[in-house]
């Protein structure tokens, strides 16, 4: 773990520290949770693992499974940080880095993928799939460890978040609960969709099939995607026609989900 100055990670123990003395119920729980851990790589992997533990496997081998992740692959911290800026910057329900890291499964769910993630590229597919499954049991999001994600994500609320085995999603996408980035049926190989950088998925959103959407790209609650979309569009409907040009260059990072 690194152990180097760190302002997001102190701006967290603030934060946390603050809440401890306003609501005395839950200082045990942020202590064990935040305080008493020494760098943010170590907080996290002890956060998920407490989410991910179950009966065939305990809270520490999890534990010690996510620090040798962090430690193998810097990215993942990386990452991290920047989906938490995502929740800080875009989500007007966030008011403290400390609120996703704590309390929002979309934010848990998408860190528990990227470890899932590395362990594939590990070649450790069985645990891999093991803790996609668990992600999925625990918290209602099915993401595929094969998948490819980029940085600074907003999976808001993430209930029933689905992306498949060769789905890619760039840098600083928001994506709405129930938003499915599937397949049109039993084609193998690669049969996902591949999402350009600050496209906005609003909630209920289908995006099926192994289909481009361009950057900038803003897709209306409810729409199935079926074709390809050029960047810095609006999309809606059922199946889904482009009805205007994007307000905004990024989508993603305004979160304005009407179509005109």
């Amino acid at each position: 773990m690194s152990f180097q100055p760190d302002p997001l990670w102190q701006s967290i123990r603030d934060e946390v520290e603050r809440a401890a003395r306003q609501e005395p119920l839950l200082a045990s729980f942020l202590h064990m949770t935040v305080l008493r851990h020494a760098c943010f790589e170590d907080m996290l992997a002890f956060h998920l693992s407490s989410k991910l533990a179950c009966n065939v496997m305990d809270g520490r081998a999890l534990y010690e499974l996510l620090c040798e992740g962090f430690d193998a692959d810097p990215h993942l911290a990386d990452a991290a940080r920047a989906d938490l800026t995502a929740c800080f910057d875009r989500d007007p329900a966030c008011d403290a880095y400390s609120t996703p890291l704590l309390y929002f499964k979309g934010y848990h769910a998408l860190q528990s993928y990227r470890v899932t993630h590395w362990l594939w590229n590990a070649g450790r597919v069985s645990l891999a799939l093991f803790l996609q499954n668990r992600v999925s049991e625990s918290m209602g999001v099915d993401i595929h460890p094969a998948a490819r994600f980029g940085r600074g994500i907003l999976l808001d609320h993430a209930t029933g978040f689905v992306a498949g085995e060769t789905a890619v999603v760039g840098d600083n996408v928001s994506i709405l609960q129930g938003v499915t980035l599937g397949g049109t049926g039993k084609e193998c190989g690669d049969r996902h969709p591949k999402i350009g950088a600050g496209v906005l998925l609003g909630a209920g959103a289908k995006v099926l099939g192994n289909i481009r959407i361009g950057e900038g790209v803003k897709v209306g609650a409810g729409s199935v995607v079926l074709d390809d979309v050029p960047p810095h569009v609006t999309v809606a409907g059922v199946p889904a026609r482009i009805v205007g040009q994007s307000a905004e260059d990024m989508p993603a990072l305004e979160m304005n989900h009407k179509l005109g």
